[in-house]
């Protein structure tokens, strides 16, 4: 029995015959194990061209009617889109440039700063992080000097928490204090307020992100203590109010961005956990029992999140399906 078996539908047919050249790519060279030209015949896509056309020449995107504190942000989508939607990596100039301009927001203690004023986030590093990793950056000091500052700002359960390190569970701020904090980039950096308080797996979804996509962090066993209070939660609500309800768990998103139940698997699927965990394969289930006929799964399956059905949707339901069917692959192979 192959990880295809797993499912009820066979998703590859809908895959390889879709209005989308680098799903069709993406699926034969990972799925189907196909000999195919380099990834760089993906770059000259309209799409990836489009993106590109519309950098400046310092490397970073401007976000469309906001201001320069914007930019960080708007840098991080766009290559969150060449990379992992286009495989470009760092040998294109264009990328190396778009990952130096946010090496620019790592300070001297190895975090990435400026999406939440002038606070630590360690969320958000974790994913900025993975993004640099995957383009090819796993051998510079700077992803080390980060990977290592998240690694010492964990909780004492061994996770991390949603938001400001400082901020959350501060009795002590008012909503107008937060409201300073995270929007002023000249406001006080606020240092970890109480590492007792219990992890959240919102963050720590994000978080993981960056260290199983490293070839070396991945095997550490803090990756793993992480990874373990993780999937421990799975369809539970998280401790903290920003992301509590349970619901969350259950709206996909691709690229991966807010930690759902398909980017934790993902995440789980690179650094060795079997499928037969209890948690994992509770997980894999119910995946399994959420395919439509079609092949496809929908975006949500979230009682508080809905989702429109129209060209865009369809197309983000591809890419959703491709994730899937690589955890299965990983886990399963």
């Amino acid at each position: 029995m192959t990880w295809i078996d797993k499912f009820r539908y066979d998703p590859i047919p809908p895959l390889m015959t879709s209005d989308y050249e680098a799903i069709r790519y993406l699926t034969a060279r990972d799925l189907l194990r196909e000999d195919l030209p380099h990834v760089e015949t993906l770059w000259h896509m309209p799409e990836a061209q489009r993106i590109l056309k519309n950098q400046e020449s310092d490397g970073y995107w401007i976000y469309s009617g906001k201001g320069r504190d914007y930019f960080l942000l708007a840098t991080f989508k766009n290559l969150q889109t060449l990379i992992y939607k286009y495989g470009f990596d760092r040998s294109h100039p264009s990328i190396e440039k778009a990952c130096e301009y946010l090496f620019t927001y790592q300070t001297d203690e190895g975090d990435i700063r400026g999406f939440i004023g002038n606070q630590y986030a360690p969320y958000y590093t974790g994913i900025v992080t993975a993004l640099l990793i995957s383009a090819g950056y796993e051998n510079d000091e700077r992803i080390t000097d980060a990977l290592n500052w998240l690694l010492s700002v964990r909780q004492n359960d061994g996770g991390w928490v949603i938001g400001s390190p400082g901020i959350t569970g501060n009795p002590h701020l008012k909503l107008k204090d937060i409201n300073y904090l995270t929007s002023d980039k000249y406001a006080p950096t606020l240092p970890s307020y109480d590492k007792s308080l219990p992890f959240s797996h919102s963050g720590t979804g994000m978080v993981i992100r960056a260290l199983t996509s490293h070839p070396v962090y991945r095997t550490n066993s803090e990756t793993l203590k992480a990874a373990n209070l993780l999937k421990s939660h799975f369809f539970k609500e998280d401790n903290y109010s920003s992301y509590k309800d349970a619901d969350h768990w259950l709206r996909f998103q691709f690229p991966f961005w807010w930690n759902n139940l398909v980017a934790a698997l993902d995440s789980l699927s690179l650094i060795g956990i079997s499928s037969q965990d209890n948690d994992v394969d509770n997980a894999l289930k119910w995946l399994i029992s959420k395919q439509n006929p079609d092949g496809l799964w929908k975006i949500s399956y979230s009682a508080i999140h809905k989702s429109s059905i129209n060209k865009k949707s369809l197309e983000q339901r591809l890419w959703i399906t491709l994730a899937i069917c690589r955890v299965f692959q990983r886990f399963y192979s």
